[in-house]
């Protein structure tokens, strides 16, 4: 990869990485340190890695380190840790948007993670194994138990509306 490709990859794919971190953690100080942190990687193999691949490698990367943020917080749950009647709601909401993020904080990290990449980023089942080290299977079902939960939390579209 030449310095203008890796600059170019810092101007198409910086913000989208961003987001996703950011979304995830929900600290935009530690979002930008990984974000500073997997380009910086990426310049240390800059001559190993072709512009194709960037995108994908520097979601792995980030993905990568802010998993082991977390674990190093102990702040990863487990989907049997979680209580099904967290998510279960019976009030009424007017912003979806809100709504969204209450049920994704709600979710297991995984999940969280995973969802975000499918729906979100629009990231293929393939993808998200080769980004997170699971398997399409494992990653398929997470995805599917994320929604589930998620479904359970908005509840009837009534509700919603």
């Amino acid at each position: 990869m030449t310095v203008k490709e890796y600059n170019r990859s810092v101007e198409e794919y910086s913000d989208s990485v961003y987001r996703f971190i950011r979304t995830n953690l929900k600290d935009e100080e530690r979002a930008n340190d990984i974000v500073q942190d997997s380009y910086e990687k990426l310049w240390r193999n800059v001559t190993e890695i072709e512009y194709p691949v960037v995108k994908s490698w520097l979601f792995t990367t980030a993905y990568r380190t802010m998993i082991d943020i977390i674990r190093k917080e102990n702040r990863m749950t487990t989907l049997e840790d979680a209580d099904d009647y967290d998510f279960i709601s019976d009030s009424q909401y007017s912003d979806l948007n809100e709504i969204l993020h209450l049920a994704l904080d709600r979710l297991p990290e995984n999940q969280k993670s995973l969802v975000l990449l499918r729906d979100y980023e629009g990231y293929s089942y393939k993808e998200i194994g080769e980004i997170t080290g699971l398997t399409e299977g494992q990653v398929k079902i997470n995805i599917y138990r994320g929604r589930v939960a998620l479904k359970n939390f908005i509840g009837k579209i009534e509700t919603v509306i």
